[in-house]
């Protein structure tokens, strides 16, 4: 493996990396000019394009702007934004050289990409603290592989996880999840999930239930999985300051949590108040705080999401008093321009302040540790927490888990959603570019809130937004309090009946979905691809992404659009679905192309000679049935496919193999089927639909 690894400071160990690279002398640094100790330089030809930094703005080509991997509650997920939830520092630069640079570092991270100078890419440090690793590879697609054997494993979720979530802060009670569930089943929407938000706790505490409101939590749980949905809590990073609060007392008297300079529990608050915050990086206190999921496992719960574990910080009692102080200064003053916004900012920077991040600290390997130098490192020990947990609780069973902030290593533990984005077509678009980027870090079961987190969403977004998310292996539809209703069965008929058609279309879809994710699991491959990642000759088209091996997909993100212009780099079978039952197929050659998309409809592109497998939907994924399954086929000489699937629970996904491998070769004017299935194999029936590049089609059933 081409991997190269240079040494900076004093380097903490992170855990991002399992494989154990020998160091090299830093004279010997390709590509990179090494500055000041802490900057490193590369010179940016025009054509050059920069993949990576996972979580972040802007497009899948990050050139032209500057980014700070710093983890940050950043509520506004606008174009000046530097940073974003997550930390990823993986970049491959694509060019007259071609290659991976991945920045081991725990604390913050600048990467000026052309922003400063447009021709120069720079890699700043602050803390001099890092190791650097060049990866090299023959292709985008070897260098990717390479950099996702260094930084170990995906994540593998149930299967389960792959249906349809809601999700709402708004949810407060018990009533209120039924009332949600019951409009799912009223409107025959399938559904898988429904998250609880902070609501389901007493009091925003911790691994507790608000028993007014959701009384009979158990057998709550277990009668709505009677109905195929699972009940998903939250859990946040920060614990109630309460006397006679378990989990607070606890940690108190064994000393888990963060401290202060006098080595007293560090004070911030979040939602409860006042709040402390577990040393996660204290291997102790993260192997306590993760046995309490078992609190919420012993209950029927199967799956969490962490969050506001940044950590954000809503305030501190300094940053409240300067706030204040600020505002009675004020009082009976005449303000000008100067002076008012002088106040108003002093309550806008109240919370999520760096001065903050440097006031408490963490044991770490018995040394006291400032948390601003391995801020990036808290979600992810969070969500290791968590995951280490679920391995004592029960170690051959796959639990959900998946977190706001991460950085890589993170991934091997859970998913990730993109956080608190917006109903804009704006975040939509930024969706589908975030993708392949996440995936090349690692972070392979995610998604955005579909549909917008925030604001009040339009129903044509909805619409559009969902036609996105069919794909996404995280499909989660999150909103938050005060804005419109967005549950699908919220909107007018029409729109209602147009959203279950494009979610049975996911539930279609899962067999392949879900076998494309666990071949890239396995692989140490990408679900989501550029196009440039199949086809490197091609120049890079950032809204057309490759998912798994036989797809290509070109979504609509513009509002009031009808159609979309697409590039081909290879001729195509072009499917305008609605439904997943009506099939009509186009041959499209290579090149530029105007197709016409109505609102209701989804543009898939097969590749050539590649097969697309599809079952048929269900009201939740337990109960699909495929053991009869489609395939589309465009075949111009011989279209390969193997098919992957497993019972979906539990983690013996290592010792399997393909249920089935299927070719089919043209022969003259007829087809030549083959199928190489495992004697188990619960797929009986293959029913084919084979076109080839004159359009021609024709159908062939095979009983295995």
């Amino acid at each position: 493996m081409r991997i190269k690894k240079f040494c900076f400071g004093t380097v903490i160990n992170t855990e991002a990396v399992v494989l154990n690279i020998e160091k090299s002398n830093k004279g010997e640094m390709p590509y990179l000019q090494i500055r000041d100790e802490n900057e490193l330089t590369y010179e940016l030809e025009k054509s050059d394009i920069i993949y990576g930094l996972g979580e972040n703005v802007r497009g899948i080509n990050k050139r032209g702007w500057i980014y700070e991997s710093f983890c940050s509650d950043e509520f506004d997920h606008s174009e000046d934004r530097k940073s974003l939830y997550a930390a990823h520092n993986f970049l491959i630069i694509q060019g007259r050289e071609t290659f991976g640079v991945f920045i081991d570092c725990p604390g913050k991270v600048i990467f000026d990409l052309g922003y400063t100078k447009k021709d120069s890419m720079s890699i700043t440090i602050p803390e001099n603290d890092f190791n650097v690793y060049i990866i090299d590879g023959n292709s985008l697609k070897e260098i990717a592989k390479n950099f996702r054997k260094l930084i170990g494993k995906s994540y593998i979720a149930p299967k389960w996880a792959f249906g349809y979530q809601q999700s709402r802060w708004g949810y407060k009670s018990k009533e209120d999840i039924l009332n949600v569930v019951k409009g799912f089943k009223d409107n025959d929407i399938p559904i898988d999930w429904v998250c609880l938000d902070i609501d389901y706790m007493e009091r925003f505490k911790d691994f507790t239930i608000n028993k007014e409101t959701y009384d009979d939590f158990e057998n709550f749980v277990k009668d709505l999985k009677s109905q195929g949905v699972r009940l998903i809590p939250i859990i946040d990073a920060g614990v109630k300051i309460e006397k006679g609060y378990e989990v607070y007392e606890e940690g108190v008297e064994k000393g888990y949590f963060c401290v202060n300079e006098n080595n007293e529990p560090f004070i911030a608050a979040v939602w409860p108040g006042k709040v402390h915050f577990p040393d996660f990086l204290n291997k102790e206190a993260r192997v306590w705080f993760g046995r309490k999921y078992k609190y919420l496992t012993d209950k029927g719960i199967e799956g969490f999401w962490n969050d506001m574990n940044e950590p954000a910080i809503f305030y501190t009692e300094k940053s409240l008093k300067k706030a204040l102080d600020k505002a009675y200064e004020s009082k009976d003053k005449n303000l000008d321009v100067y002076s008012f916004f002088d106040l108003k900012d002093s309550f806008l920077e109240i919370g999520n302040r760096l001065e903050d991040y440097e006031s408490f600290y963490h044991k770490m390997d018995g040394k006291l540790i400032r948390h601003d130098k391995v801020h990036n490192l808290y979600g992810y020990n969070m969500t290791k927490s968590a995951a280490e947990a679920f391995e004592e609780i029960d170690s051959n069973k796959r639990f959900l888990i998946f977190s706001r902030a991460s950085t890589i290593g993170a991934h091997r533990y859970g998913g990730i959603w993109t956080g608190d984005n917006k109903s804009w077509w704006s975040h939509l678009e930024m969706n589908i570019k975030m993708m392949p980027n996440l995936n090349l870090c690692g972070f392979l079961y995610s998604g955005a809130d579909t549909v917008g987190f925030g604001c009040d969403c339009t129903e044509d977004l909805a619409i559009r937004w969902n036609e996105f998310s069919i794909f996404t292996p995280l499909y989660r539809n999150h909103s938050t309090k005060g804005t419109r209703n967005q549950e699908p069965y919220n909107f007018s008929q029409n729109t209602i009946d147009i959203l279950r058609i494009i979610i049975e279309n996911r539930y279609a879809f899962i067999p392949y979905i879900y076998s494309e994710y666990m071949k890239a699991c396995k692989n140490d491959e990408c679900y989501f691809k550029p196009i440039t990642f199949e086809y490197e000759d091609e120049t890079l088209v950032e809204d057309q992404l490759l998912v798994g091996d036989s797809l290509m997909i070109a979504p609509v993100y513009k509002q009031n659009a009808s159609g979309r212009y697409v590039y081909l780099p290879e001729e195509m079978l072009l499917w305008n679905m609605v439904s997943y039952k009506d099939r009509s197929f186009k041959v499209l050659s290579k090149g530029h192309h105007y197709i016409d998309v109505e609102l209701e409809a989804t543009p898939i592109f097969i590749r050539k000679n590649k097969i697309l497998v599809l079952g048929k939907h269900s009201n939740c994924v337990d109960n699909l049935n495929n053991e009869e399954l489609d395939l589309i086929a465009f075949v111009d000489n011989k279209a390969c496919y193997n098919y992957y699937d497993d019972d979906g629970i539990t983690k013996k996904y290592d010792n399997q193999d393909f249920q089935f491998k299927i070719s089919i070769q043209k022969k003259d004017n007829n087809y030549e089927i083959g199928v190489d299935a495992l004697e188990n194999c619960p797929v009986k029936k293959l029913n084919l639909t084979i076109i080839d590049s004159q359009g021609n089609e024709v159908k062939k059933k095979y009983n295995i």
